[in-house]
């Protein structure tokens, strides 16, 4: 069944902010004997119906894994394709979502993208910066080490020495965000491919079978549903949470 506002009034505990490593369009594809970039035309549509119900049922923060630092490896075509789609949807999807009132950020490295694809982001990341409905995160030639290798080189070129843990997240690309309740990874494998590392420390870990785009509402709601199930202790025990 779907979340709505009763529910939430009920008490259902809707992350705050959920993380989605998106896996699965290629062999999505291959199962119905299609080429590859088929499951990635398809995966972009599951990711409007995502987010525009992540903003319906109060999430907070969406990030979503769309492109890794290591998928540069992939054939020159496929990732040729997926910068071209990237392309186009920033123009339409995206734009659809600014209109809803979603807040959209890149966070990776934006070096390595063409210049006609990092003037698109930059122009989306400003019309949108004062929107407040939801957060919307979109991981792009972006990883884990990566992340904490750029915070590493700040607090570097600030000649800081000593620094706590709480000070280090805010050098982190994710920051102000709050970390991940809820690591959602679609298409059957249970690692974090280099994703959020510092940030998923304490994120209940939800693996599915369930490809990407085939990914719809209703598992969204399965893994809220099991998120509610855990009891977050954060290294304590119950009876300290009572």
């Amino acid at each position: 069944m779907k979340f709505n506002c009763k529910d939430i009034e009920n008490r259902v505990n809707i992350p705050k902010h959920i993380a989605i490593i998106m896996d699965g369009n290629g062999r999505w594809a291959k199962k119905r004997l299609l080429p590859r970039v088929a499951g990635h035309v398809r995966g972009v549509k599951r990711v409007k119906e995502i987010v525009e119900y992540c903003a319906k049922i109060g999430v907070t923060y969406l990030t979503l894994f769309a492109f890794g630092r290591e998928n540069w490896r992939r054939p020159a075509d496929e990732v040729t394709f997926l910068m071209k789609l990237l392309y186009e949807q920033l123009d339409k999807e995206f734009i659809k979502l600014h209109e809803q009132g979603v807040k959209i950020r890149f966070i990776g490295d934006k070096s390595r993208l063409r210049p006609e694809i990092r003037d698109k982001i930059i122009k989306l990341e400003t019309i949108t910066i004062n929107n407040t409905r939801l957060n919307l995160n979109i991981a792009l030639d972006y990883s884990g080490t990566y992340d904490i290798t750029q915070a590493v080189n700040k607090i570097l070129a600030q000649k800081i020495t000593s620094i706590t843990e709480e000070d280090f997240s805010k050098y982190l690309l994710t920051y102000p965000d709050v970390e991940p309740e809820l690591l959602i990874r679609t298409g059957g494998e249970s690692r974090l491919s280099n994703f959020m590392l510092w940030q998923v420390a304490y994120s209940e870990c939800y693996f599915t079978n369930t490809f990407w785009p085939d990914f719809k509402i209703k598992d969204l709601d399965l893994a809220i549903k099991w998120f509610n199930t855990k009891e977050r202790r954060f290294g304590m025990i119950s009876e300290q949470l009572e």
